[in-house]
């Protein structure tokens, strides 16, 4: 249990399905203690239903920087010091994922950038004065942010820009003995992915080239992001960690 006695803030979780849920049952698994951020009412209820009476529940808006401010206000008051953080968050319009990218909006590009890749650096801005060191922070992306992917569009560049956030993050962070990488996970099915047109296409095409045959599952992502928010991993700087079953290779 390398994580015991660690608090980690999970932000993400939409449901069972979610991605952020299987890391936050790979850190519980290994003993940490968890602070879940919600955006509104109904997906602070959903979240009630999946964590458990221990674990603590904070209202956090990462458009808004006041927001952003209060929800670590609120668990700095309540722990003092955390060991980590995992960001899993990403939104685009659903009409700017489709058609020629070139037809994006101003707004459309906007918004993507800003929940998608804008909000690890602001969130990462306000958790930095709470971590330990030794603590770490991982992010989610994909690798439709280095191919054009078939209907990712504007969500692909956004993956591009939050992979640069955390290689300059990494260099910044670096020197207060904290650890920020990412992990580009492969197809899975999750609220997000759903948005996406042809997903179920998508998600066969990469079930097919896993080196085994079979999907990655929540749980497989997880314990990578549990390992990388560790203080195993401390010499892991700025990195992009295929989670995928081989997909990137060919």
């Amino acid at each position: 249990m390398f994580l015991k006695d660690k608090k980690i803030v999970v932000m993400g979780v939409a449901n069972s399905r979610s991605i952020a849920w299987g890391c936050a049952k790979a850190l519980k698994a290994q003993g940490a203690t968890l602070v879940y951020t919600y955006q509104n009412e109904r997906m602070e209820k959903q979240l009630a239903k999946l964590a458990e009476p221990e674990d603590m529940l904070v209202e956090c808006d990462v458009s808004n920087d006041e927001s952003i401010r209060r929800t670590f206000s609120t668990i700095e008051t309540r722990f003092g010091k955390i060991d980590g953080l995992v960001h899993a968050i990403a939104y685009s319009k659903k009409e700017e994922l489709t058609g020629d990218i070139s037809n994006v909006s101003r707004d459309g590009y906007g918004l993507a950038q800003d929940v998608s890749a804008f909000s690890l650096l602001a969130v990462s801005k306000a958790v930095k004065p709470l971590l330990n060191k030794g603590a770490g922070i991982v992010t989610l992306t994909y690798m439709g942010s280095e191919r054009a992917i078939p209907n990712y569009n504007v969500m692909g560049i956004a993956k591009a820009a939050l992979e640069a956030s955390v290689r300059y993050l990494a260099v910044e962070f670096g020197k207060i003995g904290v650890h920020v990488n990412a992990i580009s996970a492969g197809a899975i099915k999750t609220l997000a992915v759903s948005g996406v047109d042809g997903y179920k296409g998508l998600i066969r095409e990469s079930d097919s080239r896993t080196v085994d045959g079979e999907g990655i599952t929540i749980e497989e992502i997880g314990e990578v992001a549990a390992f990388l928010v560790s203080p195993l991993a401390a010499g892991v700087i700025g990195d992009i960690i295929y989670v995928d079953k081989g997909v990137h290779l060919t």
